[in-house]
């Protein structure tokens, strides 16, 4: 058997789903996976400026169990985003709130109001009142996530009973990394029974998806998180149509890995 030192440098090398498989095999193993060593190396390299941020104390006695708080999820940034390692990789996940949103009208409460929801994540998710303009854009840099990565951008809304307007036109939705900008359509309604969306050309069209924590989504593009440090900036908008519309709700923008 390996000295558990040498066990420890090479699960470091793994992944934290691998360390944790390791944990099971003996207690020699349970020992060298349970070292800081090993989850030093899975925790992002800015973790100490994650943890400062966090809107609340965070409690951890090992690098292990700093992980373990981190894939729970942490408020940070005054509570305007989430931040999340990925269990089974350790990679980094972040959700901008509404407030980190550019969204038209938004202070505007003729169009939108700012609610307090059980069930968000955040103090405050945005309700669209009523407009005949809808434009939501979020940014972030890569330099922020995990590098040589590919990530998913979406959208995190519901669709009130008493909506109305959203689907009478798709909304347009655009990604863009430098020169690179991709597009494509999705009708803002519950899944059941999506609409025809006619001729659109080269764009893809998008769905609205239920999630398992009671919010739906909208992918808004993929995007690569290379080496480089790159502005990605997303957008969905309905502008074109000229009716009103009403009931959307927006929680806000989540940037994960995809697989």
């Amino acid at each position: 058997m390996l000295p558990e030192d040498c066990l420890s440098i090479i699960l470091s090398f793994t992944s934290p789903e691998d360390a944790l498989r390791a944990s099971l095999v003996s207690s020699c193993f349970r020992s060298a996976s349970d070292s800081d060593l090993v989850w030093e190396r899975f925790l992002p390299s800015d973790y100490a400026e994650i943890v400062s941020n966090s809107v609340t104390s965070l409690m951890f006695c090992s690098k292990k169990e700093l992980f373990q708080c981190l894939s729970d999820s942490v408020l940070i940034d005054g509570g305007n985003k989430v931040f999340k390692l990925e269990k089974s990789s350790g990679k980094k996940c972040y959700i901008l709130s509404a407030k980190e949103l550019s969204i038209t009208w938004s202070s505007n409460p003729l169009y939108w109001s700012w609610i307090s929801l059980a069930e968000s994540r955040f103090c405050r998710v945005a309700v669209l009142r009523t407009t005949d303009w809808l434009e939501i854009g979020g940014k972030i840099r890569t330099k922020m996530l995990t590098p040589n990565t590919t990530y998913g951008a979406y959208l995190i809304m519901k669709i009130s009973e008493r909506a109305y307007g959203l689907d009478l036109m798709a909304s347009e939705i655009t990604l863009e990394v430098g020169n690179q900008v991709c597009s494509s359509n999705v009708f803002l309604q519950h899944g059941e029974g999506s609409k025809e969306m006619g001729n659109l050309g080269n764009k893809k069209k998008a769905s609205v998806r239920e999630r398992e924590d009671g919010w739906m989504e909208v992918e808004l593009g993929e995007f690569y998180s290379g080496e480089k440090d790159e502005q990605v900036k997303m957008s969905l908008m309905e502008v074109k149509g000229c009716h009103l519309k009403g009931g959307l709700l927006i929680e806000g923008i989540e940037f994960r890995p995809k697989h």
